[in-house]
């Protein structure tokens, strides 16, 4: 196990300590202090946390990875309103001890559990802190006598206080242990906070108006059911989001392993789909299975003979319609894969051609499902900008040109035309590493040219009769 930088020892020792004198006063404030609800909210924070860590809560990849993952049902902050909650309704040096319990009890990965856990503490007591300071400083003299419109702006300010605290030590963070460049730091925490914490002091907010309302805490405690219900709904839907992503990652990686011609290609592909789609204005919820079909499009090969992929010089006939067969290979691969939907059929026809010369049957035209259309144009484009053993890649206005010459016969012509449009305005930056880099160096066989039979198009923008 690596050891925690000294640099952020000291950072984050100096985040304890802050967080210590922020909580000191409280031996101050005597018996009028409100210790009762102080020491709910802590409970109920910490009581999140607990949920949050029990066994009925977890999922298979729980369990799969380990008591100490910090995987499970809810999502980290979920117990947030809480915090905001007690920002509201208490005392600046009470609300930073009411983050602690959860804090404490919240799961911390590897590597350095003792010191995230501690830091975890130290900048929840800190964002606590200064959002109930901002309330205070902008809120009504008497927030418990305050109507709920006048209560809302101070609030949002609160969270707003909260979240910049919350971005800014944990850039700091980022940077002094987990070695993350000074410009990027602070990027993503900013990126992913702010709605979240906008929306979790909304809800802290309605629970300090109940908890100080004629119903009492209990019905404050009904304002986290919906939250904790769409949470729930919300991690279910990003656990099942990543099951298919593994499946959909673990099919390619397969497919590279075996045709190393082809490493890098398919992720290109899905993106260069995902393009033209957005240029027609297709919906969003069908840009994730499109993305889908452009990535697995040739998964088909894990049906193929290696030595027929990775044949060096022409192909027999035979080897020929071997590989034609990879689009029904690849439809049986997938077909009882639900969650691909319309996919399967981009993988079945992405080598039909619209005036019928295509395989594997020959369609059409508008027979052709329209996302095999936009694979099909997506798949030529990064075959022809992408470095092979047997030929350098083509300047992407190259690439288009052919595009636009073979549309009407080969493509789809809107397809190529909303690619095109879509790389006017957006560029194309494929990967370093390009597809069959490994290879690159390896000289063709003598005599066999640039291997013409195997690679070579049987239009300008086509690039394989078989790929």
């Amino acid at each position: 196990m690596r050891e925690l930088p000294a640099a952020a020892r000291v950072y984050i020792g100096c985040a304890a300590l802050a967080a210590a004198l922020c909580a000191a006063p409280v031996v101050r404030l005597g018996a009028a202090a409100p210790w009762a609800d102080a020491l709910a909210l802590g409970v109920l924070h910490g009581l999140c946390e607990r949920i949050r860590r029990c066994p009925l809560t977890q999922g298979p990849a729980r369990h799969a990875a380990g008591p100490d993952a910090p995987t499970g049902t809810f999502p980290p902050g979920w117990a947030t309103p809480v915090v905001l909650a007690g920002a509201f309704l208490l005392p600046p040096p009470l609300a930073a001890l009411v983050a602690v319990p959860g804090a404490l009890l919240a799961p911390a990965a590897r590597p350095w559990p003792a010191a995230r856990r501690l830091w975890h503490t130290a900048e929840l007591a800190l964002a606590a802190w200064a959002a109930t300071q901002v309330f205070r400083a902008v809120g009504p003299a008497a927030p418990a006598a305050a109507p709920f419109p006048q209560l809302l702006p101070p609030a949002l300010a609160a969270a707003a206080a909260f979240c910049g605290v919350l971005t800014a030590l944990g850039g700091g963070v980022l940077a002094l242990a987990e070695r993350h460049p000074l410009r990027t730091a602070w990027r993503g925490p900013a990126a992913r906070l702010p709605v979240t914490h906008l929306v979790h002091g909304l809800t802290g907010l309605m629970m300090a108006v109940l908890w100080h309302s004629v119903y009492g805490p209990p019905a404050a405690l009904l304002v986290l059911l919906p939250v904790h219900l769409s949470c729930w709904a919300f991690a279910q839907y990003q656990r099942e989001r990543a099951a298919h992503q593994a499946t959909v990652r673990a099919l390619v990686q397969a497919v590279d392993i075996k045709d190393r011609y082809t490493r890098g290609h398919s992720e290109r592909v899905g993106r260069a789909s995902v393009l033209i789609a957005r240029e027609l204005g297709m919906a969003e919820d069908r840009l994730e299975v499109l993305r889908f079909a452009g990535i697995l499009h040739d998964v088909g090969k894990l049906g193929v003979p290696t030595r027929v992929l990775r044949k060096e010089g022409p192909l027999t006939p035979h080897e020929r319609r071997i590989i034609e067969l990879h689009p029904e290979y690849g439809h049986e691969i997938v077909r009882g894969i639900g969650f691909l939907g319309e996919a399967r059929a981009a993988i079945l026809h992405h080598h039909e051609r619209v005036d019928g010369s295509g395989y594997p049957y020959g369609l059409m035209g508008h027979q052709i499902p329209e996302c095999a259309r936009m694979v099909a144009v997506a798949d030529a484009f990064d075959a022809m900008t992408s470095t092979r053993s047997y030929r350098r890649a083509r300047p992407v206005p190259v690439a288009v040109a052919e595009l636009r010459r073979c549309a009407g016969t080969q493509f789809d012509p809107r397809m190529v035309r909303a690619l095109a449009a879509a790389l006017d305005k957006h560029g194309w930056r494929p990967e370093q590493v390009t597809a069959g880099e490994e290879r690159a160096a390896d000289p063709a066989p003598a005599g066999s040219g640039a291997v013409p039979s195997v690679r070579a198009p049987r239009s300008g923008a086509d690039h394989g009769a078989a790929r």
